[in-house]
């Protein structure tokens, strides 16, 4: 097997796709510094250095279009926190439904994925309401697209999900069912570094 194929079973990045990676982030970590004020990026350089299957994740994000940057530190865990900052919801996770069990549920015309299996599969966690309100804080997001968001077990138990958007100046959270999906609709997501 050629190493890229190896590196993709072990979900690693060679030495060069790492470098090049870092780069992309320190650029638009520099070029939006209104997300993260105050913090240095040789601090946030050496924990990515140190954590290289969360480069992965954040390559996976990348290549998806979700334009990854943090955007939090969290003191108690010593972890800086990386959300999918992409005007609109990263093109490479769209026609999505919510989980594995509403797209088992479709008699007909299947999407190819669902957003939380996804988000697993890259080793993301999927936004919160909470998280992604504070997103919109940070600049204007989702106002042409929307994105699935982590549903309550209660709304998930009735078949269905939730999802946000930004429209008139306003973040709008929504309801559909969780077996929905749409050319429109993806999901953002999240990584502790």
């Amino acid at each position: 097997m050629n190493n890229i194929i190896m590196n993709k079973l072990k979900k690693e990045l060679s030495s060069k796709q790492c470098e090049q990676l870092i780069m992309t982030l320190k650029d638009r970590f520099e070029k939006n510094i209104n997300r993260h004020k105050g913090f240095e990026w040789a601090k946030v350089q050496a924990k990515l250095e140190a954590n290289t299957k969360k480069l992965w994740s954040l390559n996976e994000m990348e290549k998806t279009g979700g334009e990854p940057d943090v955007v939090a530190y969290d003191k108690k865990t010593n972890e800086y926190i990386f959300y999918d900052c992409s005007p609109e919801t990263p093109k490479g996770r769209i026609s999505l439904c919510y989980d594995n069990e509403a797209l088992n549920s479709r008699k007909e015309h299947k999407p190819k994925n669902n957003a939380l299996d996804v988000a697993e599969a890259i080793g993301i966690e999927i936004l919160s309401e909470e998280q992604y309100k504070d997103l919109q804080k940070l600049g204007n997001f989702d106002m042409k697209t929307s994105s699935w968001i982590k549903t309550p077990d209660d709304i998930r138990k009735l078949g269905g999900a939730i999802f946000c958007d930004r429209r008139y100046n306003t973040v709008f959270v929504y309801h559909n069912g969780a077996k929905s999906y749409y050319a429109v609709r993806g999901f953002r997501g999240s990584l502790r570094v």
